[in-house]
């Protein structure tokens, strides 16, 4: 079967260039060390992450053929560029280079995925992770939006390395103005979400306002959570990482992802997850979700699940968000599926990409 959003939104681009999930809030409700696991691809960051935190095997399922182009030119970069290479290729650091980079990724690409880059070199000018339209979008925000609400100064500003009430103090006393409310009503509206960052249809089981459900997360993500050390915040306000860089970028995990990687460890699956479990064969310890639950009603989520668990080790862990749609295994499973709740709690109030509502952590009961 295929997933339900298959047949409604508009997969011909890649709509991310990086991975909006906390890679180190993944890693804690996983524990991948020694785990088999699948992994929705998306731009292909938090599957590596994976592999720098000890899984077993990776088997990464994507279903846009733009994606899946993201995930093969990052793992060929692994394989033959060295670390700073990598940075620049990705667009983490500044480059005059990337085409000869990327000449010397190519011939590790499969023909779909080198046409794919080669049809467009526009990402060249600002690198890997810049391409996405969701990418685009925040960069709307940055250079076009922001600057009606906030100087370049504050901004910076807000960056600065806080107490928690200092940070409260500056959120309430210089940041969170009647501009900045006006514009995330609007901006970050079903509407205009729908229309420049995400697909229309991925909106369709959500209920209320989409604007004041994310502004609550930003307003935690500003207050109990540090902004200075928050790799995804400073990027979608300055276009940079800073020195905090997610977990697949960071020096440290390089080469464990490319020993990972020579020997094998990762595996692209092209179709939905549906289709990768639906006829059997080997079990899996781990399954990274994403938000696949979100694009879904309630009866193809349980069926998802029923797929999910029929290919389950004892033990098996599950993790994904609830952005704005409230999932979880359904209660007919409860002896079969443990939630994880504390755990859940703990990580999310951790998580530095902000967007979601809720993390869901469950486990297969032995």
């Amino acid at each position: 079967m295929s997933s339900e959003i298959q047949t409604r939104a508009d997969f011909s681009s890649v709509r991310y260039g990086q991975c909006w999930e906390d890679a180190d809030v993944l890693a804690g409700a996983l524990e991948p060390a020694g785990r088999r696991c699948v992994s929705i691809g998306s731009a292909g960051d938090n599957s590596f992450a994976l592999l720098a935190a000890g899984a077993e095997q990776v088997t990464v399922v994507e279903m846009n053929p733009a994606q899946v182009a993201c995930i093969e030119l990052r793992r060929a970069a692994y394989r033959v560029l060295e670390y700073p290479e990598f940075l620049e290729l990705a667009g983490v650091r500044e480059s005059v280079r990337r085409g000869e980079l990327f000449d010397r990724c190519a011939g590790l690409l499969a023909d779909d995925a080198r046409s794919y880059w080669l049809a467009d070199d526009g990402w060249r000018e600002e690198g890997m992770i810049q391409a996405g339209r969701f990418e685009a979008y925040f960069r709307m925000f940055r250079e076009r939006v922001l600057p009606w609400v906030h100087t370049r100064g504050k901004v910076m500003k807000l960056l600065e390395e806080r107490d928690r009430v200092e940070r409260e103090m500056f959120y309430q006393g210089e940041w969170n103005s009647w501009r900045w409310r006006m514009m995330f009503k609007v901006f970050f509206s079903r509407f205009v979400m729908g229309r420049l960052g995400r697909d229309p249809e991925f909106f369709r089981y959500v209920e209320g306002s989409v604007a004041e459900r994310i502004l609550e997360r930003v307003e935690h993500a500003l207050v109990e959570l540090e902004p200075a050390a928050n790799p995804y915040l400073r990027w979608i306000l300055t276009g940079t990482f800073g020195v905090d860089f997610p977990l697949a970028l960071r020096e440290e995990h390089y080469g464990v992802i490319r020993g990972a990687l020579e020997q094998d460890r990762l595996s692209v699956v092209r179709g939905s997850l549906e289709d990768c479990l639906r006829d059997g064969g080997e079990k899996f310890d781990a399954f990274n979700l994403s938000d696949i639950f979100e694009y879904m009603d309630e009866t193809n989520a349980e069926r998802l699940m029923e797929a999910m668990l029929a290919r389950s080790n004892p033990g098996a862990r599950w993790a994904y968000w609830n952005m704005l749609v409230p999932r979880s295994r359904p209660a007919w499973m409860a002896d079969r599926v443990r939630e994880l709740s504390d755990l859940a709690e703990r990580l999310f109030h951790e998580d530095r990409a902000f967007f979601y509502s809720r993390l869901v952590v469950e486990e297969v009961v032995g």
